[in-house]
């Protein structure tokens, strides 16, 4: 029921190289990412423009569709290549991504009949640690797309949205990392030091 999209388009401006194939704690992020969410998943795909550069996840390997997009684009990529009713989007650079949090909002969109299950922090939604049901949100997003929008959330006005406020969201993340993502070397250092000493 359930397809897990890693998204691993992004530019990587900040890091000044491809930041999900960088090492942590000695292997590509990318396949820690990969082996963490891959036991919640009906089906597992990587998006990315450079397909040669992950041959080794033994994954499928999916393409923009809407290359220059942004972020919309690319969750456009991921609904669209998903063969399952509900679609897990996360972003490549979250070390802490948390299985537990996305089986929940998945059994919730399940459950209420919503069409997007999305985590809340004091900083606003997450929409790259969340769950979509894949046949209402698809044209959704292809009509904002259609619009000239960018944001990834101009389209949630469209579709039955069901926000997981931050005191639901600890019930399953009882650390508060699984939205840490990381732009810079020093961000990499820190959270491998916590995923040692957390043991995570």
């Amino acid at each position: 029921m359930l397809t897990v999209v890693i998204q691993a388009g992004g530019e990587s401006h900040r890091m000044g190289q491809d930041k999900a194939l960088m090492p942590f704690l000695g292997r590509p992020l990318i396949q820690r990412m990969v082996e963490r969410l891959a036991p919640i998943a009906d089906e597992l795909l990587v998006t990315t423009n450079r397909p040669g550069d992950y041959r080794f996840l033994d994954v499928p390997l999916i393409p923009d569709v809407k290359p220059g997009r942004g972020a919309l684009g690319g969750l456009y990529t991921a609904l669209d290549a998903a063969s399952q009713p509900f679609v897990a989007v996360v972003a490549c650079d979250m070390p802490f991504a948390s299985p537990k949090l996305l089986s929940a909002a998945h059994d919730l969109l399940v459950e209420s009949g919503a069409d997007v299950a999305v985590p809340s922090t004091d900083g606003g939604l997450e929409p790259l640690h969340a769950v979509y049901r894949r046949a209402a949100c698809l044209p959704a997003i292809v009509n904002a797309l259609e619009a000239d929008k960018w944001k990834v959330i101009s389209w949630f006005p469209q579709v039955k949205v069901r926000v997981l406020p931050p005191e639901a969201c600890a019930r399953y993340d009882p650390h508060g990392l699984a939205f840490l993502n990381l732009n810079t070397p020093e961000e990499f250092a820190r959270a491998e030091r916590t995923s040692e000493r957390l043991n995570l």
